[in-house]
This record gives structure tokens, sequence and C-alpha cells, in this order.
């Protein structure tokens, strides 16, 4: 029996709205792109579109019913599709997530930090799949309206929930983490990201620590035992009521309660033995890098804290692997019959994610060719964005990287404090690297692609990718023409908020 994801009585109770007729729901969108059949679509009346403008949209595709605005009420007066009327459709968004955590007795486990959270909370995903029906959020939907809308998707019978929080500024993760009141509060790390929204890395600190504040007497929290903050959040942990033995942490550190002791580096794995508890715990993961070994552990902690089998969660790790601009690696053909290896990390960027993904290219074997980085601005920097970039060159030099393509002003700073010898290209934007970078590439180089989002990196990614893809298909090295990028962002006609 299917059982539905909401009823009109049940939306009603937690709403404090009322439907124009009954209807079930087996999903939730608030985007009209994604409207599925038998979904419930929420209005959202966003600043620069009105979900109200879709409903007709929502309709044509099935949906179940839609939530719309009582002041929006006379513009429907004679719409078929049930509608579930409300003050405010934003607030009964968040009113639905209110009423899923209500409704459900899954362990919940909320995940911040600036930098591998999503790859982290894939990893928890993995692993509490192999332990019951485990809800997790979707891709980065980790914010006002992605965790909200995250939450309002989880069933009643969910055993354990994984919610990603993200933020920019602070006074962002405080509401959500109090919405989702996690049993367990995981911090991945803090590092130098939006500081143009924040004075210092303190203030960073700060904002991650807002997690905090939804955890219950009993939560517990879970932090970077080596982080030179990892005292400053400790006491925060400790203002907002949580019990000392409650705050735990991990990593390499002595003191860490999950310690990573043995971290040994396969081309595509990691093996990684830890220490807690007075037990030892060897594993491997599909994720290639010190980084991610270190935050497996957050993985084991997490499974232990809530009482789970360790070892059956960790078996659920296998499944763990990178995902598309985090990580992926593609075999791209050459026209010598040669090839190249693509480690793409376009999806965003930042000084410590920088310096993780360039360890990683110098890890992997290399038995001739080179070792490329193509790499784009870090955004969001503030005042520190030069001296962060510039930083970078002398990383890249110890990691005996070989070759650096580049774009954008601030890897323009970066390129010139490189040696001439490791100097390739500097562009003013992406466009044109794809073309630069093939016509340079010969068998056994290994490419890293990273950049922060707005500084376009991903088209680039994807041109090389699209190589893969068709010689996987065609089973034989093909020839790309120049010009391939597509940098136009695809048009769009429906409501996103």
């Amino acid at each position: 029996m299917n059982i539905p994801l909401w009823t009109s009585s049940e939306a009603e109770t937690f709403t404090s709205g009322k439907s124009t007729a009954q209807w079930e729901a087996h999903s939730v969108s608030i985007d009209s792109r994604k409207i599925e059949k038998d979904g419930l679509f929420i209005a959202i009346q966003g600043p620069n579109n009105d979900g109200h403008d879709y409903i007709a949209m929502a309709q044509e595709k099935g949906a179940a019913a839609a939530v719309i605005a009582e002041s929006k009420i006379g513009d429907f007066k004679d719409c078929p599709l049930p509608l579930l009327v409300v003050t405010d459709t934003t607030q009964a968004l968040y009113d639905l997530a209110a009423g899923a955590r209500f409704r459900t007795k899954a362990k919940v486990i909320a995940i911040t930090g600036s930098v591998g959270k999503t790859g982290t909370k894939e990893g928890l995903r993995c692993a509490f799949t192999a332990l019951g029906k485990t809800h997790a959020t979707e891709g980065n939907l980790n914010n006002e309206y992605g965790l909200p809308l995250t939450m309002s998707r989880m069933p009643a019978d969910t055993d354990f929930a994984i919610l990603e929080i993200g933020m920019n500024h602070a006074e962002e993760i405080r509401p959500l983490s109090k919405l989702a009141k996690p049993d367990l509060a995981i911090i991945t790390t803090v590092a130098p990201v939006h500081l143009e929204f924040f004075h210092g890395i303190q203030g960073i600190a700060d904002a991650k620590a807002e997690i905090f504040d939804g955890l219950g007497d009993d939560g517990v929290c879970l932090l970077p035992r080596e982080h030179a903050l990892f005292h400053h959040l400790r006491a925060r942990a400790r203002d907002t009521g949580v019990a000392f033995e409650n705050v735990l942490s991990f990593g390499k550190h002595e003191d860490a309660t999950y310690r990573q002791v043995d971290t040994e580096f396969k081309t595509t794995s990691t093996d990684v033995t830890c220490l807690y508890k007075k037990h030892c715990e060897s594993f491997s993961i599909q994720m290639p890098g010190d980084h991610w070994a270190t935050n497996s552990l957050c993985i084991l902690g997490a499974v232990d804290i809530l009482g789970e089998d360790v070892t059956k969660a960790l078996n659920g790790l296998k499944n763990w692997k990178p995902s598309k601009g985090r990580g992926q690696r593609h075999i791209i053909p050459l026209e010598d019959n040669g090839t190249a290896i693509l480690v793409d990390e376009s999806y965003n960027a930042s000084p410590p994610a920088m310096k993780a993904a360039f360890k990683v290219l110098a890890d992997m074997p290399l038995t001739h060719g080179k070792r490329i980085a193509i790499l784009g601005d870090m955004l969001e920097l503030g005042e520190t964005g030069s001296s962060l970039h510039i930083a970078l060159a002398k990383e890249l030099e110890s990691r005996q990287i070989d070759a650096v393509y580049c774009c954008g002003p601030l890897m323009g700073e970066m390129y010139k404090a490189l040696p001439t010898s490791m100097q390739r290209l500097h562009a003013k934007d992406s466009s044109t690297l794809f073309d630069a970078v093939l016509s340079d590439l010969e068998d056994g180089d290994i490419l890293l692609i990273k950049g922060s989002l707005g500084s376009k990196m991903v088209p680039v990614a994807d041109a090389f990718i699209a190589l893969s893809d068709a010689a996987s298909q065609d089973k034989t090295p093909i020839k790309t023409p120049t010009g391939a990028m597509n940098l136009k962002p695809k048009e769009v006609h429906s409501h996103v908020v």
C-alpha cells in the first residue's frame, strides 16, 4: 500500500489552513519545474517570482493540490485543483516541516561546516541507509527554503534523518536548527569562507555554532578536535546547554573521541583506522583524500553516538562515492589514442578545499604525463581575497603541480606568484580554458578543475566530461571541435525560489 506523504486533514492541522476539497499527496515541491504527479505544490511568494502564477502548470502536471495564500483566493474561485488556503505560504512550508518533525520518531542528525558538509552528508546517508529507512537532504537544499522543504518531504516512518544546514550570514542556522530539533549536531570544520559577510573566522565559528540551539536536553555535538577554534566551539555548545560529556570530537588529535590513527591513500579509495572507546576500527572508503578520511570519522561517530551498529553502517559506506563536481573522476580520450584523467572539483571552492584538492592531485600515482591544475577564482573572501589566492601559489609548488591554467582577477594574482615553469595560461574568464588545455594534453596527464560556482568552472569540466561520455558510448577516441563550451545558463520560464 502506497501511504501518502500528506493528507488534506493532516496539512490543515499543522498549517491551520483550510482545504477546498480532500486530497492526498506523495511529494512536496516549491518549484514548478519539479512538480510530480500527485504532489503538493506550495506557491511561495518569493522576491522575484510568485508561485501563484504557476498553479495552472501544477494542475497540468497532475499535482494533487496546491497551497495558496488567503489573499489570492479571489484569483482561483473556479480552479478545479484542490487548494489548501493559508495565511502565508512560506509559513505553511515551515509548518509542514515542523509537523513532519513532530510526527516522526526518527533520530535526526544536523550537519553544517565551511567545507565538506555535503559530501559528509552523503556518507551519512549511505551509512544509515544500511541501518534503516533514511531521509536526507537532496543536493544542497540546505537554506531557508531548502531545509524546511527537505523536512516536509520526510515520511512519518523514517528511522534516520540527515539534514544539511548551510549559511553565508549570521542568524541563518539558528532558526533552521530549532526547526530540525536534531539529536546530534555535527560541524565538519570552520574555514575562511564568506569572509565578506563576517568579521574574521571567529565570526564564522559563532555562526556555525548556532546549530547547537536546536539540540534538546540530551543533545550531542561532534566537533573537529584539531581545529584552532575547537575550544571556542565547545564553549558555545556549553553556553547553549549541551552537557560537557555530550561535546564529542573527531580528528587526528590524541584527545579526539574518534581518533584517526592511520590512513593509506590509494588511487580511488582511502583506508582509515580509527580508535574510539578502546575499540580499533579499520575500514575503506571510495573517497580519495585525507580530508575525506577525517570526515569519515564524523560518520562512524554519528552511528556510535546514536547507539547503532557500526560494522553494518561502515559496510554501507561502500556506496559512498564522489558526486558530480565534488571529486568525480573521468577518463578523457586523446587524439593519439592516449588518455588523461579528470578530477572534477568544479562545483565550488574555498582556501581549505583548494589545498585539500591539491593534495589529492599530488597523491595520485603518475607514471608519465603531468599534473595540471585548472583554477577559477574563490569568491566571497572580502578584503582577504587577494592574499588568500596568492598563498595558493606556494601550496601548488609544494605539491609539485606541473602546470597551472587559471582565470579571473584573483587567480591572476596567484598566477604571477607562481614559478614561470608552472605558468601555462591566465585568462580573463573560463571561456578559453577548455581549448587551451585540450591542445596541450598528453597521454598520462591528470587534470584538476576547481573554482567557486560564480567563476564558471563547471562548463569547463562539462566540456571534458562530454569527451569522456562520447568515447564511452563509441568506444573510440574522438576529436572535439574548439569552442565546445557553453557558458550560457539554461533558460527557464517557471517559478523557482
